[in-house]
């Protein structure tokens, strides 16, 4: 069991076949057709990656980022190279594909233009909010936070005065995705689109 438990890939493994067994197991409920099959299974990864990404935002703002002032310098690079890195990596890459099964799901259920267009009615004039507040939050994870944490982390050569200046510009890029980030999850529970 501990053996099991210890592979975080075969638990990922077998936690998505039984995901894809209850998405076929209900599919009387969604639809029978390859259509609505693949477009629950789309839904499910957009839930999950969007889970990864919003759970590490969380985790970057209440617990990492304030906690980082307290732990001694001698102790920061077990975080700044091993731990850092590695949460980074799925952040920025969670965030991108919640962003593409977002817009597949969109472009399947046929509201993709409409709501980026804000010319459809109600629930798709609020997922199109939602919508455009994760493609600000992906644009920022990308281009601003990924290459100022480079710097920060060592990842790619910066001079001091190089990292201080990307450490300011980080926090104002992920506290502005975790601001909006509560609007966002709003706009994806609340439109209610089938």
């Amino acid at each position: 069991m501990a053996k099991f438990f210890g592979n975080l890939h075969l638990v990922l493994a077998v936690g998505l076949v039984a995901a894809i067994a209850v998405i076929m197991g209900f599919t009387d409920y969604t639809g029978t057709g390859a259509a609505e099959v693949t477009n629950d299974v789309m839904r499910w990864l957009h839930t999950f990656f969007g889970i990864l990404w919003i759970g590490l935002l969380y985790y970057l703002n209440f617990v990492q980022v304030p906690t980082m002032p307290a732990i001694p310098a001698e102790q920061k690079g077990a975080i700044t190279g091993h731990i850092a890195p590695k949460v980074f990596f799925f952040f920025r890459y969670a965030a991108l594909l919640t962003v593409l099964t977002g817009l597949a799901v969109a472009g399947h259920a046929g509201y993709l233009v409409p709501a980026l267009t804000f010319a459809g009615e109600g629930g798709v004039k609020l997922i199109g909010i939602g919508m455009w507040l994760a493609l600000i939050m992906a644009f920022n994870v990308w281009f601003i936070i990924w290459p100022a944490q480079k710097k920060i982390l060592g990842i790619v050569e910066a001079s001091a005065e190089e990292k201080a200046a990307a450490a300011p510009r980080a926090l104002a890029a992920s506290r502005t995705n975790l601001l909006l980030s509560l609007p966002m999850i709003y706009c994806m529970v609340g439109a209610n689109l089938g």
